[in-house]
């Protein structure tokens, strides 16, 4: 009876899940600022002259399939030789795919970034982006498992699933905008290490609202995201230690997400300030705290271009009943060519 009883609970889970993710919104990284154009469209060409990433998410392992996220974006400006600009503009790309849970719904999109960065002063800087982008959405209806195919003792997927789509695959257009506002006065060799970098920004994706739903043309739309943050580097004068603090919030309908907390940095390593033979090295740990849902660990190295980071999450909602406090880990994996503001690379 309990064996049955996990299952049912297994797959009502599923449904849920599955059912939220047709609600339309966003999946979510827990280190989302290395996700960077997903996280606000003006961040293209904010970090250097040249930056890629990919990020890599598994969750919910231990309650349905995995879902399984991953990212990859590269950026870069377009008038970073030219000397006394007023601005930068820079362009970028964004790649998206999900893979959710048993009835495989899958997610891909693909978006245009273009962005321009008015300097305020040697230290400031304003910029604002924007993307337009195309989207594809697909489900496998006879790999899931439905509330109506359960029997009483276990699920019978001869039954049928009760549920009626008009497609298992459609495609659609996008487009969101952000603002951006940086300041930064770096200087991390540790006779100093008086870096103070501050960036905030807030952008708002799915302007268009195109139609979500395999049920009907305009059964669902893809409702609105907003996403807020601001985050800092913060050296600690004549040491080898960094704070980066962190605050991310993002909101789509009824569906709201607020995730806060610091790394903390170790200089392992500083940059040659004249020959660059040395190469910057760092490692950090991080503790963050996703509201009413989860606990996230992290960590990051940094060397010289590359960043690597590892982030677990630790479950506290009401799921961990069948979750037993297992979230989701993610990877991610930067390459940033030649520092933002010119000194010392920055963290966004």
């Amino acid at each position: 009876m309990k064996k049955e009883l996990n299952m049912y609970i297994h797959g009502m889970i599923t449904s849920c899940l599955i059912g939220f993710s047709s609600y339309a919104q966003d999946v979510h990284f827990s280190q989302m600022e290395y996700s960077p154009l997903t996280l606000n469209p003006a961040l293209a060409g904010a970090n250097g002259s040249m930056n890629g990433a990919v990020n890599y998410r598994s969750q919910w392992k231990s309650v349905a399939s995995p879902y399984k996220t991953i990212a990859a974006s590269f950026d870069f400006r377009l008038n970073e030789r030219k000397r006394q600009k007023k601005g930068i503009f820079a362009m970028g790309i964004n790649f998206f795919n999900d893979q959710a849970g048993d009835a495989r719904i899958s997610s891909t999109t693909v978006n245009v970034n273009a962005a321009y960065h008015l300097i305020l002063n040697k230290k400031s800087r304003l910029g604002a982006g924007l993307y337009t982008g195309y989207g594809q959405r697909a489900i496998s209806p006879g790999a899931g498992r439905w509330g109506s195919q359960f029997n009483g003792n276990n699920f019978d997927n001869s039954l049928p699933s009760g549920e009626t789509f008009i497609s298992d695959n459609f495609s659609y257009l996008d487009v969101g905008t952000g603002v951006l506002y940086s300041f930064k006065n770096t200087e991390t060799y540790m006779t100093s290490n008086n870096q103070r970098d501050i960036n905030a920004g807030f952008a708002v994706y799915h302007l268009s609202r195109p139609n979500y739903s395999f049920l009907s043309a305009n059964d669902e739309q893809l409702y609105m995201r907003f996403s807020l943050f601001a985050n800092a580097t913060i050296g600690i004068e004549n040491t080898r230690f960094s704070l980066m603090p962190g605050f991310y919030y993002q909101r789509q309908k009824t569906a709201q997400e607020l995730l806060l907390g610091s790394y903390f940095r170790y200089m392992i390593q500083e940059e040659s300030r004249i020959t660059g033979f040395n190469k910057g090295v760092f490692i950090s740990l991080g503790a963050f705290y996703r509201n009413k849902d989860a606990f996230v660990a992290k960590a990051m190295m940094e060397f010289s271009d590359y960043s690597v980071g590892f982030a677990y999450d630790v479950n506290l909602s009401s799921l961990t009943t069948v979750s037993q406090t297992r979230g989701g880990f993610e990877l991610f994996l930067r390459y940033n060519l030649s520092p933002a503001f010119g000194g010392v690379r920055s963290r966004i």
